[in-house]
Parts: structure tokens; sequence; C-alpha cells
């Protein structure tokens, strides 16, 4: 609420917010297509890898040619952060090493940042928050993306006094799909290869949608911001429509799937013979509240919330999200308001490489999406405990020793480089978990392995 006064506040004072756009793929083009309908909101630099692509998808999306004549276009983030007109940075390149990398190039030239990728956030999240604190600027998610808008849904029931039960969003998943590679992922999606490379999308971030793995970076991200637990082993993706929220997403105690309140979670919209789940939520997100006493479970039954047997279980939900369309959102709350749109809070939810295949020492992982791991969510304790490998950073190492088919990929297993900038973070963000943790919790993870 009250953006636009905010906002007209700075058009008068002849101050607009200005950012810096790292990255100009789908997520960067939909929210520069947003820009010019938003008075008050300027994007002064914007960096890619191929500065005349991203000149190219500005007018795409609409820029007029005076609009991308004063915008500068730089073949690097570092430069977009050091821009003197940026006040804050969009980091939306989807990988962990530029987000981390960008993020604290940020926090050195204090500037605020608004993290798209949620891949560096899922790897070193709770480290990038607080060397944000430390240096006196705003890390926050990305409005539009499902981790935020859950993160605000959870926010609000808590404020209104609810327990939040759980968490999450929906996708199209069947178990089988954890092995699915980029060949054969665009049947999944109704699509032939020609017709998927003429529109020019890309099998291997598609593939990490399907495979699970985007689901457990998200969801990793949810339970860092919103102090909620994860699966022991893993997301369940039970099948589930907007009308039975309340119903399964509750404990397993009271007839739900849960291992208790405060979960997250993500639901299918397919059932497991592969048929549509009614009313499903593949493209929403959700929030299971939990009535603290006979009054308000009465209310909900009043007000036509759909309720569990109980009536105090009921559910809120978003049928849709906008990704890029809705980031200005982020970038003003950070702007106007110093406030992040979520931020990570600690670590509870770690998201892990396992093997979608026995793998062969001498073998090359190629990460998110791609022909030899899928990541898996699970209990940072229990992460720490195993050595688990994150999926962010299961890209391009070498395997030391065999791994079976759909076990963890240990980091002792892989070739790591431990001076780059990325392993040196997700080491500190361990070590300060393992000094955080007691030990008790670390040895009752590894017992339970």
């Amino acid at each position: 609420m009250n953006l636009q006064s905010l906002l007209a506040a700075r058009i008068e004072a002849g101050k607009p917010v200005r950012a810096g756009l790292i990255g100009a793929g789908k997520f960067g083009s939909m929210f520069l297509s947003q820009v010019p309908s938003i008075r008050g909101l300027e994007v002064a630099v914007i960096a890619d890898l191929d500065p005349e692509r991203a000149s190219l998808a500005c007018k795409t999306v609409g820029w007029d040619g005076a609009r991308i004549a004063r915008t500068r276009f730089v073949d690097n983030g570092r430069a977009a952060v050091a821009d003197e007109r940026v006040e804050v940075a969009i980091e939306a390149t989807g990988s962990p090493n530029a987000g981390i990398a960008h993020a604290l190039a940020a926090f050195e030239a204090k500037k605020h940042i608004v993290m798209v990728n949620v891949e560096a956030d899922a790897l070193a999240g709770p480290l990038l928050a607080r060397k944000a604190r430390e240096a006196g600027v705003i890390y926050s998610m990305a409005y539009g993306d499902q981790p935020a808008l859950i993160s605000e849904m959870v926010d609000w029931a808590r404020s209104a006094g609810f327990v939040v039960a759980a968490a999450g969003k929906g996708t199209k998943y069947l178990p089988a799909y954890h092995t699915v590679t980029p060949d054969g992922v665009w049947e999944h999606y109704g699509l032939t290869a020609a017709e998927a490379k003429a529109a020019g999308m890309n099998s291997q971030m598609f593939n990490s949608f399907l495979d699970g793995t985007k689901s457990a970076i998200e969801m990793a991200a949810v339970a860092n911001a919103c102090t909620l637990d994860v699966p022991q082993d893993g997301l369940m993706f039970p099948p589930c429509g907007a009308d039975d929220l309340a119903s399964v997403l509750r404990p397993k105690s009271i007839g739900g799937v849960l291992e208790g309140d405060g979960m997250v979670e993500v639901v299918s919209s397919l059932n497991r013979d592969g048929s549509q789940v009614a009313r499903d939520l593949r493209w929403g997100v959700y929030v299971v509240l939990k009535a603290q006493n006979d009054y308000a479970a009465a209310c909900f039954k009043q007000y036509g919330l759909p309720t569990d047997s109980s009536g105090h279980y009921a559910a809120m939900y978003k049928p849709f999200h906008l990704i890029g369309l809705e980031l200005s959102i982020s970038v003003l709350n950070v702007a106007l308001r110093g406030e992040p749109t979520g931020r990570c809070r600690g670590f509870r939810g770690d998201a892990v490489a396992v093997a979608k295949r026995t793998l062969k020492a001498g073998e090359t992982l190629d990460g998110e999406g791609g022909y030899t791991v899928y990541a898996k969510l699970i209990p940072a304790a229990r992460s720490l405990a195993l050595g688990a490998l994150p999926i962010g950073l299961a890209s391009h190492v070498k395997l030391l020793r065999d791994v079976p088919a759909g076990e963890f990929v240990k980091a002792a297993d892989v070739a790591l480089d431990e001076t780059s900038q990325a392993v040196r973070i997700r080491r500190a963000l361990e070590q300060q978990a393992r000094q955080a943790t007691p030990s008790s919790v670390v040895n009752g993870a590894a017992a339970s392995a």
C-alpha cells in the first residue's frame, strides 16, 4: 500500500528511483516491459553478457528509441552495480556463482539488491543476508517470483494471528520426472524439440522445473526466509487442488500428510496416475492457516472458507504469479520504504544434489536441470551432517568416485575448486551454521541419514 504516493513524492523532488538490471533474459525482459508504464522508475544501466541482445530485448518489449538511447548497456554486472546513478541492483542472471559475486559487489558499493537469482539465495542466502545487514543495505527476494509471494502470505497470516500450518506453491509433478533429462523434457510440455528451439526455449532450464530441482531451490528459500521447517526426506508433492489444501496440508496425526505444523510443501497438479487434479494450483502459491481458538474457526465457516474436517484449518491462495511483470514491487519497496519483499532469516533448508542415474568417477556434473543430478530439499542440519553437495555447486565439477542412482552426491565426492568465491562463501555459511547449531542436532541428523 501507498507505493504510488511515496513514488509521487520522489517525482516531485526530481529524484526518480533508478535501478540497474543484471541479466536481460526472460525475467528481466518482463520487468523491462513494465518500466515505461511506471512514472518515477527508471533503469539507468543494463548488464548482460551480450549488450546488443539486451538492447534488442528492450526494443522487443516496447521501449522507444529515446529510452534505449539514454540507457547504458554494459557486459558485466560489476559495472552496473558501480554506476553512481543506481540505487537498487537487480540480479537476474540465474547463475549462483554470478549471483554471489554481484551481491558482494553491491554490498561493497553500498547498494541495495533484489535477488531474482533464487539459486544464489538457496546456496548462500543466510550469509549474504548477514553481509547486507553489516553493509547497511537491503537484500530482498524478488516480488512476482513465487518465494516472495509465499513469504508475503506467511507474513500476512502470522500478522493476522494465525498459525502457519503449511506454505508453498503448485507445480506439475510425477515421481518419474526426477530422472528426466533435457533430451526428454519437451514431451512433458506438449512441444516438439523443433518448436522449443524456434521459440528460443532452453531445455535444461525448463527441465529444472520438471525434475523437481527448481521446487527444491525455491522451497529452501521460503523455509529460510519464513523460518519454516522442511520435510526430512524431501518434498512429497502430494496431488492437491485449491479446495483440498486445508485437508491435505495438515499434520499426519489428524489425517494430513505433513510431519507437523509449520512446513513448506509443493502440491502437484497431477494425480499419481497422470490425470489432472481438479482446480489445480500449478501456477499459484498458498498458505494453510490454523485458527488458534474455536471462535476464529467458527468465523472461517461463517465467511465461506473451505476448511478441513475439524474446521480449524483453512487456506488462502493466489492461482497465478506474474514473475517479472511484478518485479517493480520489490524495487519500489526497497527504495521507497527501505523494506525487502522477503529476505533470508536463517538456514532451515538446503537443496542438495541427488544422482539421476548411476554416476561414474571421472564424469562431470552438469548442474540444475541437466543429465546427471536433480535437487532434493532436506533440513539444513541433515545436509551438514551428510556433507551433501548443494545443487548450486554441482555444475562443471568432476566426480572422484561412483555414486549410485538415487543417492545423495556429497561434497567429498567431487573435485571442488576451494579457491572459487562461491565455494568459499558456501564454506563460510556452513561454518557459521555449525557454530550456531547444537552438535546434538547435527549428530542426530547424521544418525538418521
